[in-house]
């Protein structure tokens, strides 16, 4: 009889393993969230038209602030004052100084020989210093003629004196008896005569007085003539010598040394280097916004100078209109004519918009289209954008605050109405 094998067997207390029973909970929890998150990404997968990559994409957000309308060009250093002296008189030019070399106002830079108006300066000079000889000999004989005069008066008033002694002796005599009438008579006569002797004598030596003064008056004036004549000239030869208006630095030399030039002939320019401004071309977009005052930003190196514009082209020049821009205060120091600099014109400030970072999205678009993007959807809305600067844009309608939006190129959205963003 075959034994069993009861002997063998024995009785062994089962064990219960709860951490698997967690490890099991666990993943099935992690698998209900994992349906509950996909789910809506996947409906949103399938309702989107395309799908994209998030990375290629830059993304801004809709906010409200003050734009600042702005233009931002590259100016040329140029001097506001920079006259050329011009050669008053033909001759031969002898330039005192080089190019380069700093100046003072009223130095001279250079000297025109011309002996034809040297000359002629001293023939003038001459003629006046024979005027006024004249004058003086015309004045010595006007006192000459006034004394000789004076002594005729003053011989008919002795006359006339001795005239009526006789006139009054002759009178007494008669009525004595011891002289006739025709005496008394006779004595009238020459008392008579000596009177008009006397009137005679001042109505001459009067007339005398106007015509001696009126023979000096035109000597005077025609030395008069004379003088400011001489004096012209003394000015012309003296603008021979070339003076610097300004204080500065001599710019350009125009002509040689020792050059025969002609009247009003160019010659050297001087550069008023205090007063330098910035020479700017605009856009012909920004033609109508141009005005003078309007502040500018000059940005040399890492520092910003304030300024403003000071001219306006009245004309556009191959789509580009010049003006000029002044510092209003402080200017960088060892500037140089020529010299670039990037100079940021503020056209207008519009408060409290609500504006974006700027970006291709705006040529993408038309400034009609933006992609508005929340929980990974970029959706398609019509916008309506108003003024824009070098960083910002203004949009009039079809957003709101907060929101973000896409602002790189939106052309391979290819106009879907919704767009996936991984």
């Amino acid at each position: 009889m075959i034994r069993d094998t009861s002997a063998q067997d024995r009785s062994v207390a089962r064990t219960v393993n709860h951490s698997r029973r967690y490890v099991y909970l666990g993943a099935g929890v992690g698998v209900a969230l994992l349906l509950m998150l996909g789910v809506p990404t996947v409906a949103r997968l399938l309702s989107s038209d395309a799908t994209i990559s998030g990375t290629r994409l830059r993304v801004a957000e809709v906010k409200r602030g003050t734009l600042v309308r702005d233009v931002s060009v590259q100016g040329r250093v140029v001097a506001a004052v920079s006259p050329t002296l011009y050669s008053t008189n033909a001759g031969t030019v002898s330039l005192q100084i080089n190019a380069g070399d700093k100046v003072v106002k009223g130095q001279v830079l250079a000297e025109v020989d011309s002996p034809e108006l040297t000359n002629k300066l001293s023939q003038e000079q001459s003629t006046m210093s024979s005027l006024q000889v004249d004058v003086e000999r015309s004045e010595i004989d006007s006192r000459s003629k006034m004394l000789t005069a004076q002594k005729a008066l003053d011989q008919a008033g002795i006359d006339r004196q001795t005239a009526a002694r006789e006139v009054e002796r002759n009178e007494k005599a008669y009525k004595s008896g011891a002289v006739p009438e025709l005496n008394v008579l006779r004595a009238q006569d020459a008392l008579a005569k000596a009177d008009l002797d006397v009137a005679h004598a001042t109505a001459d030596l009067k007339l005398q007085r106007d015509s001696l003064g009126f023979e000096v008056k035109a000597k005077r004036l025609a030395l008069e003539r004379q003088k400011y004549l001489a004096q012209d000239l003394a000015r012309q030869v003296d603008e021979l010598k070339v003076r610097s208006p300004v204080d500065g630095q001599v710019g350009q030399l125009i002509v040689q040394q020792r050059a025969n030039v002609a009247a009003n002939a160019p010659l050297l320019t001087v550069i008023d280097l205090s007063a330098l401004e910035i020479e700017v071309l605009v856009p012909e977009t920004f033609a109508h916004d141009l005005a003078i005052g309007m502040p500018a930003e000059i940005q040399d190196g890492g520092t910003k100078f304030a300024g403003e514009i000071s001219a306006v082209s009245p004309e556009v020049v191959n789509s580009q209109v010049t003006g000029r821009v002044r510092f209003s205060k402080d200017k960088p120091v060892g500037l140089r004519q020529n010299q670039r600099l990037t100079t940021r014109i503020l056209v207008d400030e519009h408060p409290n918009v609500l504006m974006v970072e700027r970006g291709p999205f705006v040529d993408s678009g038309a400034g009609r289209v933006a992609y508005v993007l929340h929980d990974g959807i970029a959706e398609r809305r019509a916008i309506q954008v108003g003024a824009t600067s070098l960083n910002a844009v203004e949009l009039v309608s079809g957003v709101k605050e907060g929101e973000r939006l896409v602002i790189s190129s939106t052309d391979e959205f290819k106009g879907a109405a919704t767009v996936s963003v991984q």
